[in-house]
């Protein structure tokens, strides 16, 4: 079993930044995937950025060159640095991994991102 605890998020103006981070506990050396996805109102759950066990990093093409995760192993945190926040970029966050053999996916709390003048 793998918890994830989310924390950031807010009411930004647009060009605006925020920062969420993901910190997870549990069985944490079976995570094979960390990352983030978002869900807008009325529509279906996308990925937005996430670290794969082979080290790859993934993300949206809305989101490249703005949006940036990072990890701190030590800490078993992921973030996510948003910047130049578009109204389009509101949405529900929910950090998420993929662990375990079968893979199990889990997710977090989520966190609202509202951009907005």
């Amino acid at each position: 079993q793998v918890q994830l605890a989310e924390s950031g998020g807010g009411l930004v103006e647009p060009g605006g930044s925020l920062r969420l981070s993901c910190a997870a506990s549990g069985s944490i050396a079976s995570i094979n995937a960390m990352g983030w996805f978002r869900q807008p109102p009325g529509k279906p759950r996308d990925l937005v950025a996430r670290f794969t066990s082979g080290g790859v990093t993934n993300y949206a093409d809305s989101v490249k060159g703005r949006f940036t995760i990072s990890r701190d192993n030590g800490k078993n945190t992921v973030t996510l640095q948003m910047n130049s926040l578009k109204p389009e970029d509101t949405a529900v966050y929910y950090c998420h991994a993929v662990a375990g053999v079968p893979p199990n996916l889990y997710w977090g709390q989520g966190s609202q991102v509202t951009v907005s003048s």
